[in-house]
């Protein structure tokens, strides 16, 4: 038996190739930059830890991923931390594309009015 998938679909290519750019940052990051700015800030102890993933869709949707760190500090790897942050902004971008192809099927059906 052939099950060879001929019908529309979304691809992990189709999701690289939607990504326009991609950036990294922790939260601390963050928090510094506001405290730089006169934001009073609460202790942030640990926020260098989670680790935050920014991309930006050919059309401008924007997507953040996080990765919230390992339990214990000393587990704590940046590379790691980027990948799981990446990973998980990636996961919510197959919806979105899932969602834009279904409309574009509908309207091509002549069902659409």
């Amino acid at each position: 038996m052939n099950h060879e998938q001929t019908a529309p679909r979304i691809t992990k290519a189709d999701i690289e190739a939607n990504i326009a750019s991609e950036f990294y940052f922790s939260v601390a990051n963050g928090v510094e930059g506001a405290s730089q700015l006169g934001t009073s800030v609460a202790s942030w102890t640990g926020w260098d830890h989670v680790t935050l993933c920014a991309i930006i869709l050919c059309n401008g949707t924007k997507i953040i991923g996080i990765n919230y760190g390992p339990v214990s500090r000393e587990n704590f790897d940046p590379e790691e931390g980027r990948r799981l942050a990446r990973e998980n902004a990636v996961q919510q971008i197959w919806p979105l594309m899932g969602y834009a192809m279904r409309q574009r099927l509908f309207e091509q059906s002549g069902d659409a009015q």
